[in-house]
């Protein structure tokens, strides 16, 4: 049965996208004035994604992240002050300073942790979604993670302990279409991630990640399935990212031709022509939004630069010992 799209769902949409694209953005050029450490990964072009899928779930479901996780965090729901507090390595981030732009971690909601190893979220969505089942909660995981990572032994491990425990869990590949600088024809003798689901038993799809509405559309059909005890689906959606692998990156690996083919179809500026047409919002209320998000970013900004570090302290406050 088709979802239906609601004003409400739009609006909030809207706002995800245009609030990642604003924040990576801004990080972007923090990062290249040596304001934030680290290697930022940004998602600027893959943004329908994290919103489309995120805004078929509820505050209490689960989500794992990948080393590219700023827009998963930002769609989950994780504060934009936070977040870049985080990036900049300051005491008032969401980890304390101590997680940096690829270990973000808001268990408050539901974001279970970015992960700078290729797959390394997989298997911890599943093991939420267990836990979920064996508590009766009615909660879904979704684990969001790249082609690249597809190839990881974790992700058919994954695959197949969730099938066989039927956990609510909904794999979710960000086909980009680089394993770093590496096409998908080169790493993969298939083009398609998600027949490998057929395997397993694993309903699966492949969807344009490009349009937001069709992302939320079949994770909402997929989210309902696993609440109704059905076991895991795994998504494909065909997306790209605009910028580098990491800030500053140099793209010998693909050519200008191919980036400016895959930016016509901006994921923002197709939603926003959707819904527009749909009568689902007005032209001001867009702008409204727009504007909205650039100054929370902006303010986001101003908040990190000024938040202090982390005491020396810190260092071995939190760590374990047996």
């Amino acid at each position: 049965m088709p979802v239906e799209l609601t004003r409400e769902v739009a609006i909030k949409v809207f706002k995800t996208m245009v609030t990642i694209r604003n924040f990576e953005l801004t990080v972007s050029s923090l990062y290249s004035k040596g304001k934030i450490p680290g290697f930022p990964h940004l998602s600027i072009g893959q943004e329908a994604v994290a919103a489309g899928v995120c805004a078929a779930l509820l505050p209490e479901d689960y989500v794992t992240s990948s080393h590219r996780g700023h827009g998963h965090a930002i769609a989950k729901g994780v504060d934009i002050r936070a977040l870049m507090a985080e990036l900049f390595g300051k005491s008032t981030g969401t980890n304390k300073g101590l997680g940096g732009t690829m270990h973000i971690t808001a268990i408050d909601c539901g974001l279970l942790g970015c992960n700078g190893i290729a797959g390394g979220g997989i298997p911890h969505a599943v093991g939420a979604a267990f836990s979920a089942k064996i508590r009766g909660s009615a909660q879904v995981a979704v684990a969001f993670f790249g082609e690249g990572a597809a190839s990881q032994g974790v992700f058919s491990e994954s695959l197949n302990i969730a099938a066989l425990w039927k956990v609510p869990v909904v794999f979710v590949c960000e086909n980009n279409q680089y394993a770093v600088t590496t096409p998908l024809h080169i790493e993969s003798a298939l083009p398609d991630i998600h027949v490998r689901a057929a395997g397993y038993g694993i309903p699966s799809s492949a969807t344009d990640g490009m349009d937001a509405i069709a992302v939320y559309e079949v994770t909402m059909d997929a989210v309902k399935k696993a609440r109704r005890g059905e076991g895991p689906s795994l998504l494909e959606f065909k997306t790209y990212r605009f910028s580098g692998h990491f800030v500053g990156q140099i793209e010998s690996y693909r050519t200008k031709s191919e980036v400016e083919q895959w930016a016509a179809r901006d994921p923002i500026k197709l939603f926003k022509k959707k819904v527009l047409s749909l009568g689902l919002m007005t032209e001001m209320e867009c702008e409204k939004i727009e504007e909205q998000a650039k100054r929370a970013i902006e303010s986001a900004a101003e908040f990190a630069e000024t938040a202090p570090y982390p005491e020396k302290e810190a260092l071995t406050r939190f760590c374990y010992k047996s």
